[in-house]
């Protein structure tokens, strides 16, 4: 399971980032950092790329369902269900336990907000905190069924690990679904224990695989 390194990692830079924007103060290391006001925004890369900082309620890029306690349980349910998928796949190829450790990474440091942040600001009880975003991109002109869309709804780093998780998710394992191919029997007609091989497994001869050719004989004269 040294795929969890990734989901660490993810989670670690996540939540370093977040403290970084809102700020933080460990009075016994003697430390303070003020961050940045609720809902300043400066400019990184011009009006392309924004350091914005808001705090959000609700799920990833700003959606809002249900309420904040079930957000949170909804979280630590799947985060869970993640983690135990993963165990149970860590023989598979790599770029899909990849995925899920990205994704999984995402959703504890959401989930980290969410279930502490109230209590360690003094904004809210357990499980009732709000996840920091602060990534903002400038995006397409668009009107949609009544509404403008100029900027991409702002972010944060476990926000994007989901996203690009998911993503690879989607392109590779339809991949690697096709390159299994579909299994056949080489069993005979009335066995009562059929034998399945993957069609690019080889003939299957006396429990071992012969991968020569074989020629029927020749009819004598």
């Amino acid at each position: 399971m040294r795929i969890l390194y990734i989901t660490g990692a993810i989670v670690l830079f996540d939540q370093i980032t977040k403290l970084l924007v809102k700020g933080f103060s460990l009075p016994v290391l003697d430390l303070y950092h003020p961050g940045l006001p609720l809902g300043s925004s400066q400019a990184i890369l011009g009006d392309f790329l924004r350091l914005t900082f808001i705090e959000n309620p609700g799920m990833a890029f700003g959606i809002d369902v249900g309420g904040k306690l079930f957000l949170t349980i909804f979280s630590l349910v799947a985060s869970g269900a993640i983690f135990i998928y993963l165990y149970k796949i860590r023989e598979e190829a790599l770029v899909i336990r990849l995925s899920l450790a990205m994704i999984l990474g995402g959703a504890i440091g959401n989930l980290i907000d969410r279930l502490f942040y109230g209590v360690i600001f003094g904004e809210g009880p357990l499980f009732y905190g709000k996840v920091v975003d602060f990534v903002d991109v400038d995006f397409f002109n668009i009107e949609l069924l009544g509404f403008h869309i100029s900027r991409w709804p702002v972010f944060n780093v476990a926000d994007a690990s989901v996203s690009i998780g998911v993503l690879i998710l989607l392109v590779f394992h339809r991949r690697f679904a096709r390159e299994e191919g579909p299994a056949v029997s080489l069993a005979p007609e009335g066995s009562s224990s059929p034998r399945l091989m993957s069609s690019k497994d080889g003939m299957k001869v006396g429990g071992t695989i012969d991968p020569t050719p074989h020629t029927p004989p020749q009819a004598k004269s």
